[in-house]
C-alpha cells in the first residue's frame, strides 16, 4: 500500500533528511487521517448523538428528539452534546498539548512520543466496539481520550517538519503530507462505504448503528497499524534543547523549559499574531468539518451513505486542491494562497445555508467545493507557521499551533451548539460560522509575514 502513494516525483533535498525519512513523515498523515475522517467528518457526529438520544429516552430511528441527557447533572439537549464535547476536548488540550511540545523539544527521543500518543488514541478509537445501548458517557469519555492523544501525536509529528526542509521546500513538503493524508483516509471511508452499502438493511436503524460503530473501531485499527511505518522510516533529529542520555528528567525539564517559553514568546508578537488568526479562521474550518454529518442528517435529512459518498468525494478532490495550492504557493507564496482559501471558505458556508433538505446533489457540489479548498488550506497554514518558529522550540510552538488544529477547536462548536440550543436551528448555527472566516481573513492580512519570519530568526523563502 506504501507504493500506492509514495510520491514519484522528484522530492525537495532536506536538511539532513532523506527521501526514505520523508516518505515515512508523510505517512503519518495516512496512518491519522482515518481518525479525522471516518470517526469526526462521518460517523462519529451522528452515531454518539443517536446514543445520546436514546439515553434521552428517544426511540431508535425517530426522526426528531427534544430530550435531554444529565452528564455530571448538567441539563444537555441530546443534539448539543457532541458539540459541547468537542468543546471540552480543546479546553483540556490548552493544557496538554504545550506541554507535550515541550517535552518533545527536551526528548532526544520523538519517536517514542509519536508512538505513546498514536497508540493511546488509537486504542480508545477501538474502545468504542463497546459502545453500545445508551452508553453515551463512555463514548465521550473515550473521544476525550482519543481526540486529546490525536492532537499530542500531531504537535509531536508536525515538530519534524522544520528539520525536513528549508525554507523553499517546506510549503512541498507540508502538501504532500496532507495529500497523503487524503488518500489514506478516503481509501479507509470508501472500504467503510462498500461495508455500508452491502450489510445495511431498510427499516433497521439497529443495523446502521452496528454499522458505524465498527467503522469507528477500523478508524483505530487503521490508525494503529499505519503508524509503525513513521516509526521505522523517520529519524531522531535531536534539538540544541535535547537533554543527553541521563542528563536529567525529561519532564520536568519540558515543564519548566514550557514556563520560560510562555515568559519569552512576547518576544515574537508577530508569531503571536498569526496564531491568533491562525485559531480564528482554523476555528470556522474545523468546525465544518466536525458538524458536516451532523447538519447533513439531522438539517438536511440526508443518508447516511450520502454523506459518505459526499466525504470521499472530499477525500480524493481534497489530494487535488493540496497539491494545486502547494503549486501555486511557489508561484505567489503560501500567504496569499491562504488567504485566497478563506475568501472560498465564505462562499461555502454561504451555500451550505441555502441547501435544499432531502437534496443530495446539491450537498455533493458543496463536498467537491470543500474538498479543493480544504487541504490546501490546512497544509500551507502549516508550513507557514514552521517559518515563524524560533529555532528549538517546535515543539512547544506546533503544540500552541495544535490546539485549534484537527478536530479540536472549541468557539465554534460551542456557538453552533448554543446557537442550535437557542434556535432549534441548523443553518442558523452554519451562518455563525461565517465571522470565524471573516475576521479571520482580517488579522491574516494584517501580519507582515517576511518580517514575521525575520523577526524568528529565520530565513524568509524567495515567495512569499
Amino acid at each position: 500500500m506504501a507504493e500506492t502513494v509514495a510520491p514519484a516525483v522528484a522530492e525537495p533535498a532536506g536538511p539532513g533528511s532523506t527521501r526514505r525519512e520523508r516518505t515515512g513523515w508523510y505517512f503519518y498523515d495516512w496512518a491519522n487521517s482515518a481518525f479525522q475522517t471516518t470517526v469526526i467528518t462521518v460517523f462519529l457526529g451522528p452515531f454518539l448523538t443517536t446514543v445520546t438520544e436514546l439515553a434521552a429516552g428517544c426511540e431508535l430511528g425517530a426522526d426528531s428528539c427534544t430530550g435531554y441527557v444529565h452528564p455530571l447533572g448538567i441539563r444537555v439537549a441530546a443534539g448539543s452534546f457532541y458539540p459541547y464535547l468537542i468543546s471540552l476536548s480543546v479546553f483540556l488540550t490548552v493544557f496538554v498539548l504545550p506541554i507535550v511540545g515541550a517535552i518533545a523539544d527536551r526528548s532526544a527521543h520523538k519517536k517514542r512520543l509519536l508512538a505513546l500518543a498514536a497508540f493511546i488514541g488509537a486504542g480508545a478509537t477501538i474502545g468504542f466496539a463497546f459502545v453500545t445501548g445508551d452508553r453515551y458517557l463512555l463514548g465521550g469519555a473515550l473521544f476525550l481520550i482519543a481526540n486529546i492523544s490525536f492532537g499530542a501525536a500531531i504537535v509531536v509529528y508536525n515538530s519534524f517538519l522544520p528539520q525536513l526542509g528549508g525554507p523553499d521546500e517546506r510549503d512541498t513538503i507540508s502538501s504532500r503530507g496532507w495529500a497523503i493524508g487524503y488518500l489514506g483516509g478516503g481509501l479507509l471511508l470508501a472500504l467503510n462505504l462498500v461495508a455500508v452499502s452491502m450489510l445495511s438493511e431498510d427499516g433497521n436503524p439497529q443495523r446502521t448503528m452496528d454499522l458505524a460503530r465498527w467503522s469507528i473501531v477500523s478508524a483505530g485499527v487503521w490508525w494503529a497499524a499505519f503508524t509503525l511505518l513513521p516509526l521505522r522510516w523517520l529519524r531522531e533529529h535531536p534539538t540544541a534543547e535535547a537533554l543527553p542520555a541521563g542528563g536529567g528528567n525529561v519532564l520536568t525539564d519540558g515543564f519548566r523549559q514550557l514556563g520560560r517559553t510562555l515568559r519569552e514568546i512576547r518576544a515574537y508578537p508577530l508569531t503571536l499574531f498569526f496564531l491568533l488568526a491562525f485559531l480564528v479562521y482554523n476555528d470556522g474550518i474545523q468546525t465544518v468539518i466536525t458538524m458536516a454529518s451532523q447538519y447533513g442528517t439531522q438539517e438536511l435529512k440526508l443518508e447516511q451513505s450520502t454523506l459518505i459518498v459526499t466525504i470521499l468525494l472530499v477525500q480524493f478532490l481534497a489530494f487535488g486542491g493540496a497539491l494545486a495550492l502547494g503549486a501555486l504557493a511557489r508561484r505567489i507564496g503560501a500567504w496569499k494562497s491562504v488567504l485566497l482559501s478563506l475568501v472560498l471558505w465564505t462562499g461555502v458556508i454561504l451555500g451550505a445555508f441555502w441547501l435544499p433538505a432531502e437534496a443530495p446533489v446539491p450537498f455533493m457540489i458543496l463536498g467537491a467545493a470543500i474538498g479543493l479548498v480544504l487541504g490546501g488550506s490546512q497544509a500551507l497554514s502549516r508550513s507557514l507557521f514552521s517559518q515563524l518558529i524560533p529555532a528549538g522550540k517546535e515543539g512547544e510552538y506546533y503544540g500552541f499551533y495544535e490546539i485549534s488544529d484537527k478536530g479540536t477547536s472549541w468557539l465554534g462548536p460551542l456557538a453552533f451548539g448554543l446557537v442550535f440550543q437557542l434556535t432549534a436551528s441548523y443553518r442558523v448555527g452554519v451562518v455563525s460560522l461565517l465571522i470565524f472566516f471573516v475576521v479571520g481573513f482580517v488579522l491574516l492580512a494584517a501580519v507582515p509575514i517576511r518580517r514575521a519570519i525575520l523577526a524568528a530568526g529565520n530565513t524568509p523563502p524567495r515567495v512569499l
